[in-house]
């Protein structure tokens, strides 16, 4: 589990092709920093397992379902990245949970910028839009957001400074798409509902 409160900003030093899987390396030197094998980090929002240690990096398997129902399918090298490692039992939680499963891809649309923050729009996949309400939580590449107006495909959430600063969102531009995990009470709540029925 996971709280949507990126802990590092991370770069992708590697990536290895293969048919069926391809192996991620990503530096960052704070969150490698007491990593161990077999950990879960969640990278843009996906949660990926810590194969390899060597000092600032750390290498993970991705499963090609992962790459292609995920933002991870088209990794480049120098990419940043959204880092979180997984909830510990006595932490706080700062933001919602998160499973780190992605749900699907969105696109970003518009950027609106304000003196101290930045609204952005995102077009999020239709099967998605069921789960999303407003001022509900949303996770967007992994980072835990409020939903500050739904407008039937379209979401809208607004960033404050440390949200700017403090993840890659800041550096998204039009058109690119990031990771989105619907909240998972709502996805139970119809599977319960509809087992009912």
């Amino acid at each position: 589990m996971f709280t949507g409160i990126v802990e590092a900003i991370g770069s992708v030093t590697a990536v290895e092709e293969a048919e069926s899987a391809s192996r991620l390396t990503v530096s960052a030197p704070a969150l490698a920093e007491g990593l161990g094998i077999g950990e879960s980090v969640a990278v843009d929002g996906v949660c990926l397992t810590v194969a390899t240690v060597d000092g600032p990096s750390w290498t993970s398997d991705v499963m090609r379902v992962t790459r292609e129902t995920t933002t991870l399918g088209t990794a480049s090298v120098g990419r940043h990245v959204n880092l979180e490692r997984a909830l510990r039992a006595d932490s706080r939680l700062g933001g919602h949970f998160l499973q780190g499963h992605v749900d699907g891809i969105a696109t970003l649309l518009s950027r609106d910028s304000g003196p101290e923050w930045d609204d952005l729009t995102f077009r999020l996949p239709e099967p998605l839009v069921r789960y999303v309400v407003t001022k509900g939580s949303i996770a967007i590449d992994g980072v835990s957001l409020t939903v500050a107006a739904l407008d039937r495909d379209r979401v809208t959430v607004s960033l404050i400074p440390m949200t700017l600063k403090g993840t890659t969102l800041g550096e998204r531009g039009i058109d690119e798409s990031v990771n989105i995990e619907v909240d998972v009470i709502g996805k139970y709540v119809e599977s319960l509902l509809g087992g009912r029925a």
